[in-house]
């Protein structure tokens, strides 16, 4: 598994996506659009069978983007494997260019094909528990640019990381941090609509720190002190958390 450092870098940028403008705002939308429900029925109080199709349809989703995710980081840890020998050289442009993704969070960089947005539209749902699953697979194939750069941080790490299983490990943590947000808020969307309301005008505030962060550690990756800071996470770290971890 990822180091503990690692898991929480990942899992937090996974957070960061989901609090982005590209997935935020249209959070409700996306719920409405797997259960089949409107915005204001979901945001009523639910009947026990609404609640549990609700979830069961948000997992589904989540599921759909999460195989997405798994797949292209055992597919760049794997790349990463193949390249043994050029380790050092993929880890220092690896954080070299995390740290240009966080520069280009942070609104200091202009990338002009990061600037392109590329979207793959389902108009009409499958049905069906396999329906939310494809759509969830399209929200993933479809990623918008203001995110995708968070998520090829995440894919940079796994490229750098030991085994193939880290690899998947840290990507199953990023679709968690970006899926258990969406699935709490999924239950309690009356819940989201507030909050959203309050937190909508520090969303630029959040993407300049998330960018910060990632050009932080970016430098630490390519410096290789990343490796330090994961063993004192480690000596840190309970040893029945480890043994879970």
């Amino acid at each position: 598994m990822a180091e503990p450092l690692t898991f929480g870098v990942a899992f937090s940028a996974g957070l960061v996506s989901f609090l982005s403008p590209c997935v935020l705002p249209l959070f409700p939308s996306y719920v409405s659009f797997v259960t089949g429900m409107s915005v204001d029925r979901l945001s009523a109080d639910l009947q026990i069978a609404e609640r549990v199709r609700v979830l069961v349809h948000s997992l589904a989703f989540i599921g759909g983007f999460t195989i997405i995710f798994v797949s292209l980081g055992a597919s760049f840890s794997a790349a990463g494997q193949f390249l043994l020998d050029y380790r050092d050289w993929i880890r220092i442009a690896g954080g070299v260019l995390i740290a240009l993704f966080g520069l280009y969070i942070a609104g200091l960089l202009k990338w002009g094909v990061l600037d392109r947005t590329r979207q793959v539209q389902v108009r009409t749902k499958p049905a069906g528990f396999l329906g939310s699953l494809a759509v969830g697979m399209t929200f993933a194939i479809g990623w918008t640019p203001c995110v995708g750069p968070i998520l090829g941080s995440i894919l940079t790490l796994a490229s750098t990381e030991k085994t193939v299983n880290e690899g998947v490990w840290l990507l199953l943590a990023y679709s968690s941090g970006l899926g258990v947000p969406f699935l709490v808020f999924s239950l309690a969307l009356g819940g989201f609509l507030r909050f959203f309301k309050r937190y909508r005008p520090f969303i630029p505030i959040v993407e300049r720190t998330a960018g910060v962060l990632l050009v932080v550690v970016g430098v630490l990756v390519a410096t290789n002190y990343y490796i330090v800071l994961n063993s004192w996470a480690i000596s840190l770290t309970p040893e029945w958390l480890l043994r879970r971890l």
